[in-house]
């Protein structure tokens, strides 16, 4: 086996299942590109991910994509993870990263090849999948987990949890991070007193797991204010349909997908960024949110507990649509108070740099990649 030198690029082979320009892709996907890229400055990046309608390989900042299979829903994952243990047996990269991926998190990579596999694990969601689908894909995550020995988790609650299934593993955590423009987005303090400061929701359009339709259904009892949802995905017009049911059509604006400096600009105008998920990845709309300095209202759940404290936003029981419309209405009447949550975001925020996340998870790339190749002397 050659032996990989301390300065030498290394081949990386990442297994992203989730394009981030897919339609209805989350904050995972972001996260992939934003480390990689990143990362393709010193090394070689090549990312497998799930194929769709209409996708196509490409270069995009020094990383290159290769899709796998296509078509929907289940024949599409079926067709990716059959591939991608295919494509992880071929490898001769120096590194695997296996990102966890729905519905099944993981097919067990390290079974298939071997060349060094890290888990990448920003969901483990499984079990909400099972019961969703109806189908054991629970059995098949909690197989999988075991065959894994390295893991990198986005958050503390997620990395307690891989420990307890698999107590002999290595868990490091490593959060998602924010770009600097949302630093550099000017925004209105001023716009907490206003009447016509919009609430906003970011993310993907998905009733099981963002929970949307909790907010879709406070919204009928909270005071005259606009809505704006940017996103898009599957349940988009179940929930236009829910917006006319509940009386509340006329007060929401869909901007469907929205990005980059958009984005900044879009969290920036608003009174309060909501994100009523059931369950959750990292929360990264809260944190991107908090970087431009507007105050977060969110479910108290795993995740977004580290988040959103309460010197940055509030906190509400899942799922509970009469306590999400009375913390969204009591932070509405209390515009000093939402300043003061708004600031305390920004300073918050600043811990979540990409450059320096990045750095982190490389790091571990090696380490674990000089363990294989380099006898583990680093």
């Amino acid at each position: 086996m050659t032996r990989l030198r301390r300065a030498e690029r290394m081949s990386i082979l990442h297994l992203g299942y989730e394009d981030k320009d897919q339609p209805g892709s989350g904050g995972g996907s972001i996260r992939t590109h934003q480390i990689n890229r990143q990362l393709a400055r010193r090394h070689d990046l090549t990312v497998l991910t799930a194929g769709w309608p209409g996708a196509c390989d490409r270069i995009e900042d020094g990383v290159r994509y290769v899709h796998l299979g296509s078509g929907r829903t289940r024949a599409r994952a079926i067709s990716y993870f059959l591939r991608a243990t295919r494509q992880a047996h071929r490898s001769t990269a120096h590194l695997i990263v296996e990102d966890f991926g729905a519905p099944v998190g993981t097919v067990g990579i390290p079974r298939f090849t071997s060349v060094p596999v890290i888990a990448m694990v920003q969901w483990m969601f499984a079990a909400e999948m099972t019961a969703k689908y109806r189908l054991p894909f629970q059995l098949i995550e909690r197989w999988g987990v075991r065959q894994h020995r390295h893991f990198i988790a986005v958050s503390d609650d997620l990395a307690a949890d891989i420990t307890g299934r698999h107590p002999g593993a290595e868990v490091q955590v490593v959060p998602n991070g924010v770009e600097s423009e949302a630093f550099l987005t000017p925004a209105d303090i001023g716009r907490f007193g206003s009447p016509s400061a919009p609430l906003v929701y970011l993310g993907r359009l998905d009733t099981t797991q963002k929970g949307i339709d909790v907010l879709i259904r406070a919204l009928a009892s909270i005071p005259d204010r606009p809505l704006h949802i940017a996103g898009d995905g599957s349940d988009h017009d179940k929930l236009r349909r829910l917006a006319s049911a509940m009386g509340v059509a006329d007060r929401i604006r869909w901007l469907g997908r929205v990005d980059g400096d958009r984005k900044y600009a879009l969290l920036a105008s608003a009174a309060a960024v909501i994100v009523p998920s059931r369950f959750e990845t990292f929360g990264m709309v809260a944190v991107e949110a908090a970087a431009t300095g507007t105050p977060v209202i969110g479910s108290d759940i795993a995740c977004l507990r580290n988040v959103i404290t309460d010197e940055t936003g509030v906190r509400v029981p899942p799922g509970d649509v009469g306590a999400l419309a009375e913390a969204v209405t009591r932070l509405l009447a209390d515009s000093e108070r939402a300043a003061r949550l708004g600031a305390a975001g920004r300073a918050f925020a600043s811990q979540f740099d990409w450059q320096t996340i990045a750095a982190r998870q490389e790091a571990i790339y090696r380490r674990v990649a000089f363990a294989r190749y380099d006898g583990g002397k680093p």
